[in-house]
């Protein structure tokens, strides 16, 4: 299995991109293998000229052996997918109109081969460039039905060439005016795609993030400390505390809503620049806040919160200057088997006995 694996990694690279472009070349490949096979079928039958044949074969398996090499290189190379497409598009119309040439009776046949390949730029090249191999086509099978009818006029009757030439170019254009119409549609599509994504991540965002303070929510918290509750199921060295910014109520009164809107903004900023990356602070609702401190002692959890609390006294909120900003809080180191709740419970009630104490200040349950 692992020879294998080495020798897919070696054929095909490890981009999925680069494959799902070789996929594209094998497809391609087969048909040229399944058309030779039948051109060797027509030179047994005596249908087809062998010479003709034999430097057709040779031709198209000497260009699907060096396309190959061109789209497997084609990092280091620095080659388009679009160009590589039309590339190989033009390549294998040369060969179809050869085919043509060399095959007599069975020619007609060959018109198809020519229609598939236009079909096949829908999936890589570009609006202008399959219309412009669409009228690349047009010109180079109506100039090998010319010289062909011009030079062997018995075999290729010129009424007879020059009505297959009409009816394989209204094909021809039908078919490039529906691959660029599909080149369009997956470019709408990939578009609004795009789009889509983008709406996902906002709406994830909006769902995870509180939007004023831009700290994680109390619906994203809870998934939070889920996991957490996963990581450590007994609980042993994890924190919480429940933090009140003081007479918060007051701001809102005495100077509004939106010198209280600017608080919170503050002081989320400057309390989640004093944690440590391990932390994790929430808005709990209004100006409530709960902060988790995993793999935490009771004693550092309290250096983390004194450091915030000092930051959160030099702040200063534009409008506000006067007026000092603090907090209560209350911690909890979690017991052994203790759910979160019930520890949160116990920080809730430390934090009451803050605020009864006079505020700005840190209870441990």
């Amino acid at each position: 299995m692992r020879v294998l694996a080495f020798l897919l990694r070696l054929l095909a690279g490890s981009e999925r991109s680069l494959r799902r472009m070789l996929q594209y070349w094998a497809a391609t490949a087969v048909l040229y293998l399944v058309c030779i096979a039948l051109l060797l079928v027509q030179v047994e039958s005596g249908i087809s000229e062998p010479a003709g044949a034999f430097w057709l074969t040779v031709f198209g398996g000497s260009g699907a052996l060096l396309f190959y090499l061109l789209i497997r290189l084609s990092p280091r190379l620095r080659i388009s997918t679009d160009q590589l497409a039309v590339s190989q598009a033009a390549f294998s119309l040369v060969c179809a109109a050869w085919a043509y040439a060399v095959s007599g009776p069975l020619r007609a046949a060959m018109l198809s081969m020519t229609v598939v390949i236009i079909a096949f730029c829908m999936f890589a090249a570009r609006p202008r460039q399959t219309l412009a191999l669409a009228a690349g086509a047009i010109a180079c099978m109506g100039a090998t039905m010319w010289w062909l009818a011009t030079h062997d006029p018995l075999h290729f009757p010129p009424l007879t060439e020059a009505i297959t030439f009409g009816y394989l170019s209204g094909a021809l254009l039908s078919i490039a005016i529906l691959t660029v119409e599909m080149s369009k549609l997956r470019a709408y599509l990939q578009h609004k795609k795009r789009e889509l994504t983008e709406a996902l991540e906002t709406i994830r965002v909006l769902a995870s993030v509180d939007e004023l303070t831009a700290l994680v929510n109390r619906r994203r918290m809870n998934e939070v400390l889920e996991e957490e509750q996963r990581r450590q199921p007994q609980g042993a060295g994890t924190c919480v505390a429940l933090l009140d910014i003081d007479f918060f109520k007051q701001v809102n009164d005495r100077h509004g809503h939106a010198a209280g809107d600017a608080v919170l903004r503050h002081f989320a900023a400057t309390a989640r620049a004093a944690l440590r990356e391990q932390d994790v602070l929430a808005r709990w609702g209004g100006e409530e806040f709960l902060l988790l401190l995993p793999d935490t002692r009771p004693a550092d959890a309290r250096l983390v919160l004194e450091r915030m609390a000092a930051r959160v006294h030099a702040m200063r909120v534009p409008g506000l200057e006067e007026r000092r900003i603090s907090f209560s809080a209350g911690l909890a180191a979690r017991d052994p088997g203790e759910t979160f709740a019930d520890a949160i419970t116990r920080a809730d009630k430390a934090l009451y006995r803050a605020k009864e104490a006079g505020r700005d200040r840190i209870e441990q349950a």
